[in-house]
């Protein structure tokens, strides 16, 4: 911090007291300041340049704007800064713009609200589709799974595991079931290598599944269950594995009419409708059944993808 003889006469103007009171409520930037302060830009900027000279303000980028605010002082300058700001607020209630000063910042953050505000009503209803700097659905991904508790889990129809390895970063234990022995033999090897202890990977089938009765926390059948023989019984599976207040996780293709999928992709059954989902999870004993529509794909034949989740009581 600068002497106290060259801070007081840093502040000895009444521009440069408007300009560190308005900027002890608000970090703004020098248009935004030029607005309040109703001045010319060259004199807004020369005011910012000797308060920053005299170490009473700091500066940030932001975007293509420069924004000030008040500088933090040094641990042994803390006494003598706040009685500096003490006098500045005496300073202020001399000075007659300054009650304009606080109306126009109050219009000046509106403006900026109202901003920001445009920006994200103009990508309403198509948020999903629009792109964010730094946005992904990994990023989610990877912030949901901080948030789940330490489970067992069971991928039901698992593949080579792409999901089972983003849940056993979490999970107490993933078990990964696929019923192609050359599937296990590669997600086991892939889980070795990446040092996933807690992910093992068993062959079996949806409809009976190696895993013991009431020992799992969370059933997840993503994108397997139209592979099945048998949805209902795989389903119905499903629940005799979960503990009471376990859960189940269901998603797969909304019904559709694309009947090559069943000779491009093996599929069994062309999806199910949300009344079939619906009613398979009730049957097998599932409460609190809820099922959504949470994707259309853009390219022909616009596969949608059909959310489903219920409750072991």
């Amino acid at each position: 911090m600068s002497s106290v003889l060259n801070l007081l006469n840093c502040v000895s103007d009444p521009s440069r007291v408007r300009v560190l009171l308005l900027l002890r409520r608000e970090e703004l930037s020098v248009a935004e300041l030029q607005e309040i302060l109703s001045l010319p830009q060259s004199n807004v900027s020369a005011l910012l340049a000797k308060l920053k000279a005299a170490g009473l303000l700091k500066d940030r980028r932001s975007g293509k704007n420069n924004l000030y605010r008040i500088a933090e002082p040094a641990k042994k300058d803390k006494t003598a800064h706040e009685h500096l700001l003490a006098l500045i607020e005496a300073a202020g209630a001399e000075i007659d713009e300054t009650a304009k000063d606080a109306t126009a910042l109050k219009i000046a953050l509106q403006k900026r609200a109202r901003t920001a505000q445009a920006y994200f009503d103009a990508l309403a209803g198509k948020f999903g589709r629009h792109y964010i700097p730094g946005r992904s659905w990994k990023g989610l991904a990877e912030m949901l799974l901080k948030l789940m508790p330490p489970l067992v889990i069971a991928d039901l129809g698992a593949g080579e595991g792409t999901l089972s390895q983003l849940l056993a970063q979490r999970a107490k234990k993933v078990i990964a079931v696929d019923n192609s022995s050359k599937m296990v033999a590669y997600g086991a090897d892939l889980a070795k290598k990446h040092g996933f202890k807690n992910l093992e990977y068993r062959l079996g089938s949806l409809e009976q599944p190696p895993i013991p009765p009431g020992t799992v926390d969370l059933a997840i059948l993503s994108q397997a269950l139209h592979h099945a023989q048998n949805p209902a019984a795989a389903i119905r599976a499903a629940f005799t594995i979960l503990k009471p207040g376990g859960r189940i996780v269901v998603l797969d293709l909304l019904q559709h009419t694309f009947e090559k999928a069943r000779d491009l992709y093996a599929d069994v059954w062309l999806g199910f409708t949300e009344a079939e989902m619906h009613e398979m999870l009730g049957a097998a004993g599932f409460q609190c059944v809820e099922t959504s529509l949470v994707h259309r794909e853009k390219p022909a034949p616009h596969f949608q993808t059909l959310l489903a989740v219920g409750e072991k009581a």
